[in-house]
């Protein structure tokens, strides 16, 4: 599996190639401690018509674990270094949380994004609890019980099947309580609220309803301040709101990358 590095630390993605032409790519920026399971519903609509690249951030899976704590800005530096070990020129950048965090601080500092998509994420870190959403692995019942906060009662009590599969993905893939601390530092250390104006790329900001990590007037506040944010709620929604309202979100994700993508015939 490639791997690519930043300062000496090593970053291990998956590269699934697309349609879209050989400098364009929909990168997937995780959130605090997950692992890459987090995207699964996303992937899955939107590789094969695009170039998708699956990062697993610093601390987690198989990319380095450097001693902490880590800042936004060292893990939008990886993300660079990613994309240009694969010579990506437009990337389309989709973050979750602490990734929407490193996904609009790449925007702000690189060329290279060509969109943003900012999913349950806050203008600053003090509106975004990340307590919320990591989970010791070590311990399955705290596992299980940390997705009372993340997904809805309705979609617990509809998908007893799939709420049992991501169990499993988290206690094989989520990071461990020092990484977690390391990512809760960059979280803490986040503040872009003063530079929105400056971020003019075309932003979907995508916010669940009920998010409960990060509030949806957190994610309003977001899309109000950037020059070209839009802001999209999924009603009763929680913080995965990519796992639980996966159709809605796909479908505002397919039309936005064919709005934005560079290639006609994306």
């Amino acid at each position: 599996m490639p791997h690519a590095s930043n300062g000496g630390v090593s970053i291990r993605y998956e590269v699934d190639e697309g349609r879209s032409a050989g400098d364009e790519a929909v990168v997937f920026c995780g959130d605090v401690g997950l692992g890459a399971w987090q995207f699964g519903w996303q992937h899955a609509a939107l590789a094969g018509p695009h170039t998708t690249i699956t990062p697993e951030t610093r601390g987690v899976g198989r990319s380095d674990a450097p001693p902490g704590p880590y800042s936004v800005e060292a893990l939008a530096g990886d993300l660079e270094a990613v994309c240009a070990a694969e010579g990506i020129r437009n990337a389309h950048l989709v973050g979750y949380g602490l990734g929407g965090m490193v996904a609009l601080a790449y925007g702000l500092g690189s060329t290279r994004p060509a969109s943003l998509t900012l999913v349950g994420t806050p203008p600053a870190g003090d509106a975004y609890n990340p307590a919320g959403v990591w989970a010791d692995p070590s311990d399955p019942e705290a596992v299980r019980g940390s997705l009372t906060g993340l997904l809805s009662e309705r979609f617990r009590r509809e998908h007893a099947d799939a709420l049992s599969r991501i169990v499993e993905w988290r206690l094989a893939e989520d990071a461990d309580r020092e990484t977690f601390e390391a990512h809760r530092a960059a979280v803490e250390g986040f503040d872009a609220a003063d530079r929105l104006h400056e971020a003019t790329l075309p932003t979907l900001v995508v916010h669940g309803g009920e998010d409960a990590v990060c509030p949806r007037s957190a994610g309003e506040t977001l899309a109000e301040g950037l020059p070209r944010g839009e802001f999209h709620a999924v009603e009763g929604a929680r913080h995965l709101v990519g796992v639980e309202a996966s159709a809605e979100v796909n479908d505002l994700l397919v039309g936005w990358l064919a709005e934005h993508a560079t290639d006609p015939d994306a």
